[in-house]
């Protein structure tokens, strides 16, 4: 199955039910150990998401841990060579596009071009009002952040005049590596899929099952080269080899440029046993 792998990184998000009793006491250098098996094994990029401050009542449900992406890519770019860095997701509103072009295409310059830029809109309007961001108009903001992003990622004398973001006349440098920094859309909606389309580089939904995800992309028009980013969620590659297999493959029946997979491990040394059942089941290499 040659299609692209992701894996969703453990440790730097914790959330309840989801990730497994070693990642609590798991640290950056066992992180790093995975990173660079996952790099010299082929897989296409590791995730980081955001959350600034999870309230306590919601942190039940959503989790408190999430390390931050800027730093921790920083660090597992110094020991990596190949393997992609994906922000799974920045939250747009959070941060203004100046700021999010300086960090992260800082971030790609020193990574060698290795930078995806996962972006949402938001759910928790508890932490927009934490952090003064506009909450209600959210979806606009994005849209203007999005175009804003677009306009100053890879340029050292970037202009953008919208909505919510003007500026001419300034110098942002370094700017990223890459040409085009790729952008993936979150989001379990039409609007968020419309989004991607119109103004990133692909898609990455969640909480939508393979038929719907299917019927949402055969009526949404992609340019060539749009990637749909799609979970196959946990796997055993050692213990239940055709489960994994036919996970990742409903998920590219359903659309999938790029499929990627969470992986079921009891410590940091059979995360990295794991690691490398799935990368010859999958061929990654």
């Amino acid at each position: 199955m040659r299609v692209p792998i992701g894996v969703n990184s453990p440790i730097v998000t914790q959330v309840p039910g989801a990730h497994s009793p070693w990642e609590v006491d798991a640290g950056i250098d066992d992180l790093a150990r995975i990173a660079v098996a996952a790099d010299q094994l082929g897989f296409d990029h590791l995730t980081c998401s955001e959350h600034v401050a999870v309230p306590v009542a919601v942190a039940d449900e959503r989790g408190g841990t999430y390390w931050d992406p800027l730093a921790t890519f920083g660090f597992l770019a110094a020991r990596t060579e190949r393997i992609r860095l994906a922000t799974q997701v920045l939250v747009l509103g959070y941060h203004h596009p100046l700021e999010i072009a300086k960090r992260y295409g800082t971030l790609d310059a020193i990574s060698g071009g290795r930078l995806v830029l996962g972006v949402g809109v938001g759910s928790l309007e508890s932490e927009f009002d934490l952090l003064g961001a506009s909450f209600a108009d959210r979806g606009v903001r994005a849209d203007d952040s999005l175009r804003a992003l677009r306009a100053v990622l890879s340029s050292e004398r970037p202009e953008y005049h919208g909505v919510h973001h003007d500026f001419s006349d300034i110098v942002v440098r370094p700017a990223a590596m890459a040409a085009r920094v790729p952008i993936w859309v979150g989001g379990r909606t039409g609007r968020s899929l419309r989004r991607a389309v119109e103004l990133g580089d692909g898609w990455m939904p969640f909480g939508l099952g393979s038929r719907r995800l299917r019927e949402m992309l055969d009526i949404t028009d992609r340019r060539d080269g749009f990637d749909v980013v799609l979970a196959a969620g946990t796997v055993d590659p050692m213990a239940e080899p055709e489960a994994a297999h036919e996970a990742v493959a409903r998920m590219v029946e359903a659309g999938a440029t790029i499929v990627d997979i969470t992986i079921r491990a009891s410590s940091a040394d059979h995360y990295l046993e794991q690691l490398e059942a799935a990368a010859e089941l999958f061929e990654t290499n």
